[in-house]
């Protein structure tokens, strides 16, 4: 059963797998605030009504004991320059159930002078989570698929990105550090002066 995060809470993922891990997705996703249809049963008033497209992306940042960016992975940069990380690829509009975005782990190849990887997440087309329904974020063990982390980052507001969690080497082991921490910026370039205090 995967446990429910709250906000800066840490566990290991090694103890909550139930073993160790080798392959982790992080997983993404969302839906958009659906808005009260105007009109005539719909049809007529113009405004439209239904549900608006939300592009949030899903980013990656790799770093190493020094709180120096290494690399990252995000939808203008699929894969990390080691091959350790990947990103399935971006979706803009939250459509469909399940991870809307996934970024695939392999910290079996994660460079050893990686000692952090800082997940974030923003809104690339810039509304705010006011407009963002059902968000959240979720560690999973790529061997048998089974859920080993959730954190819900449906906590509405005019913040238009998210520092959702860290996932770092502790004493030989990864652990995971659910941030959720709200700031502002469509990329996470914006984020970096938020993110350096949790490194």
């Amino acid at each position: 059963m995967a446990i429910s995060l709250q906000k800066g809470q840490k566990i290991s993922l090694s103890k909550e797998a139930g073993g160790t891990l080798t392959k982790v997705v992080m997983g993404l996703g969302w839906d958009a605030v659906k808005k009260e249809k105007k009109g005539l049963m719909g049809f007529l008033g113009g405004g439209g009504g239904g549900e608006q497209e939300i592009d949030l992306d899903a980013s990656c940042l790799m770093f190493d004991e020094r709180g120096q960016v290494t690399d990252s992975v995000w939808f203008r940069q699929l894969k990390s320059h080691d091959g350790s990380i990947t990103h399935t690829g971006d979706n803009r509009t939250g459509a469909g159930d399940g991870d809307d975005e996934q970024i695939i782990v392999d910290l079996s190849r994660v460079p050893p002078q990686v000692k952090s990887l800082v997940f974030t997440v923003n809104s690339f087309t810039g509304q705010t989570f006011q407009q963002v329904a059902n968000a959240y974020c979720r560690i999973v063990d790529a061997s048998n698929n089974n859920e080993v982390a959730r954190y819900n980052l449906s906590v509405q507001g005019n913040h238009t990105a998210q520092i959702m969690a860290k996932v770092y080497r502790h004493n030989g082991e990864w652990k995971m550090h659910a941030i959720g921490e709200n700031g502002v910026g469509r990329t996470f370039n914006e984020l970096m002066p938020q993110i350096t205090p949790h490194l």
